[in-house]
């Protein structure tokens, strides 16, 4: 028996693990980078991107299918720019098994790609189906394609915001450095599993790193990160656990031209949630910019973050298509301490909606340094369900208005006075004990850039809660102005801060 369990033991330790992606990655980053070649031919580089989506892993042929497993998987073919392979193997008891790229798991529709293009050709990277919305049906619950991005969704959401490995120098004049997971290792579920585990070895010029993704799929997808890197190089903007998404317009900020949608986009705020001294919850609503606008908040002490779309009513987009009320908040929150840093916002103009224009992340007060190993360890859900993850004592922003400042007259008409109104509709747990709102104030201010005309609250007595009158006049258009402004009662905070900053014309 004793022999028995030491069989059983030794080959426990021999099992492949995330220890075995440190050594990995640490071997890696001793070694100078090599950048990924490419063998992919003109027939597939140069596919538009209706044409790429008729690639896709055949009916039957998602590896696991027949194994009656809570999980499958399936791959991205390469074409357009997914131009690099990407190692994937699965491990099976403990051991490693490689998967080979083959043609004939793939459908082309009516591409005509030669067959000799297709040889050697490798994967772009893979997706992981569940059961997630049909006990009948595997649905897709997680995909990683492209440098280090991966998407996840939740019961009934509907792709949106992305999550990322790691971002560096983002929004730099030097340019930014994209690194890239370049070899994956799922480790096959047992057919009672309730959740998946992804290893990844990522690679860029400045560092390697070792990641673990644990997934569970739920109503409210969550995903655990383990990572741990190893610096080749010293960075200048270290992103952590970054989030990507997309904003074109809403009622924050309407269009400029005429739309049946009253919004479009995959979030419409950052929320940042501070454990510091002076605790603080601070939402800010997006926005799409005339050019590029980046600015930070300092954090003492994170307890997390993340872009939200707080609205999941169809009413707020109309569109049935693209499905905006589907598209899940993602919130990152850290498992261990990272010390004081900032949580970076950055906007960027996009015409359209093809184009994810806003990114934040999480950046430490000190920049790595060559030699050093970090570790971050967090974890992200991916929700439809944003009140689990306010502050319990406050009240939040559920919906920003902009619109012309105007006055009313005694003939009741009323009359632009060249200001501009926001208007904010706060409801939660701050303001239940708030009846008459007597006593209730917004302690609002606004940058050197403008002036504060008025703010006031009232009583919302359609939909419940509070809502908040801000009126500014900006000096110089062609710069940006912070607004901020929050509930209370005497010296007691009733909400979160709205902060919003309206971008600079032009």
């Amino acid at each position: 028996m004793l022999g028995v369990w030491l069989a059983f033991a030794a080959q426990a330790c021999m099992a492949f693990g995330f220890e075995d992606v440190v050594k990995k990655a640490e071997q890696r980053s001793e070694q100078g980078y090599q950048a990924p070649g490419t063998n992919l031919p003109e027939s597939l580089s140069n596919l538009e991107y209706a044409d790429y989506a008729k690639i896709h892993t055949k009916d039957g042929h998602a590896l696991w299918e027949d194994d009656d497993l809570p999980f499958n998987l399936a791959f991205f073919h390469k074409g357009m720019h997914y131009d690099t392979s990407v190692k994937i193997h699965t491990v099976v008891e403990g051991e490693v098994e490689d998967i080979s790229f083959d043609p004939d798991d793939f459908a082309y529709g009516d591409l005509d790609i030669p067959e000799e293009d297709l040889e050697g050709l490798g994967f772009a990277g893979f997706k992981v189906t569940n059961a997630l919305n049909d006990a009948d049906r595997m649905n897709e619950v997680m995909a990683f394609q492209g440098a280090s991005y991966f998407r996840t969704l939740g019961r009934d959401q509907t792709y949106g915001a992305s999550g990322r490995g790691l971002a560096i120098d983002t929004a730099l004049p030097s340019g930014e450095e994209f690194p890239a997971f370049r070899e994956f290792w799922v480790v096959k579920p047992s057919s009672d599993s309730q959740y998946l585990t992804v290893f990844a070895l990522l690679d860029s010029p400045s560092l390697a790193g070792a990641y673990r993704f644990v997934l569970r799929p739920g109503e409210d997808t969550v995903v655990d990160v383990t990572s741990h890197l190893f610096m080749r190089n010293a960075v200048e903007k270290l992103g952590v656990a970054p989030l990507t998404s997309m904003y074109l317009y809403g009622p924050g900020q309407p269009t400029d031209s005429l739309n049946y949608r009253p919004a479009i986009h995959d979030s419409n705020g950052l929320l940042v949630h501070d454990g510091g001294d002076d605790e603080k919850w601070t939402w800010r609503p997006l926005a799409n910019p005339d050019k590029l606008m980046i600015d930070e908040q300092d954090v003492d002490s994170l307890k997390g973050f993340g872009l939200l779309q707080r609205s999941h009513d169809f009413h707020d987009y109309e569109d049935l298509k693209d499905r905006y009320d589907r598209r899940p908040s993602v919130w990152i929150e850290p498992q261990d301490d990272w010390g004081k840093g900032q949580v970076e916002l950055i906007q960027i103009p996009t015409p359209d909606e093809t184009n994810d224009n806003i990114v934040t992340l999480w950046k430490p007060d000190e920049a790595p340094q060559a030699g050093d190993e970090l570790d971050f360890n967090y974890r992200m859900y991916w929700t439809t369900h944003e009140a689990k993850f306010h502050s319990p004592d406050l009240s939040w922003a559920g919906q920003t208005r902009r619109s012309q400042g105007e006055v009313r007259k005694d003939n009741l008409v009323r009359e632009t006075d060249g200001s501009l109104a926001f208007i904010v509709d706060f409801k939660g747990p701050g303001l239940e004990s708030i009846k008459d709102g007597a006593s209730m104030e917004v302690d609002a201010s606004v940058g050197d850039n403008g002036e504060l005309v008025e703010s006031r609250v009232v009583p919302n007595d359609a939909e419940g809660g509070w809502r908040m009158f801000v009126r500014v006049k900006r000096s110089d258009d062609s710069k940006p102005l912070d607004i901020r402004a929050y509930l209370k009662d005497g010296d007691a905070r009733l909400s979160e801060t709205w902060y919003y900053r309206l971008p600079a014309n032009g």
